[in-house]
């Protein structure tokens, strides 16, 4: 089974970066990146299929974030750009073995990452 560990998370001021680092045990159809912010649902951000490399990414997020992984260290990879406040979540790593089509549907996602918090200072 995958097993995932995130990290890189910490505090940025506004307009910073951050780039996130999730290591993974055994590949999958899909990773993605998640946040979570309290009393929100948990939002989908980006995600990347592993047999064409095709990243997908919320509109929230397009043109700053870039996800990517690097297959000979086994790890994910999120780059944050132009950081906003409203970016501060924690942010969780997921894996989806279900045949198909990558989405940013949480439910779609069996394996989770225990998350790395990022605080977007104003």
């Amino acid at each position: 089974q995958v097993r995932l560990a995130e990290s890189g998370g910490g505090e940025v001021p506004t307009g910073g970066s951050l780039r996130l680092s999730c290591k993974y045990v055994d590949s999958t159809v899909c990773f993605g990146w998640f946040r979570y912010i309290p009393g929100k649902e948990r939002e989908g951000i980006a995600t990347i299929s592993t047999r064409t490399e095709t990243p997908q990414y919320a509109d929230s997020v397009r043109g700053r974030f870039t996800i990517s992984r690097d297959n000979a260290e086994n790890t994910l990879y999120l780059q944050m750009n132009s950081l906003q406040p409203e970016d501060t979540a924690k942010y969780y790593c997921a894996a989806d073995s279900h045949p198909g089509p990558c989405t940013l549907r949480r439910h779609n996602y069996d394996v989770w990452g225990q998350g790395t918090q990022v605080t977007v200072s104003s």
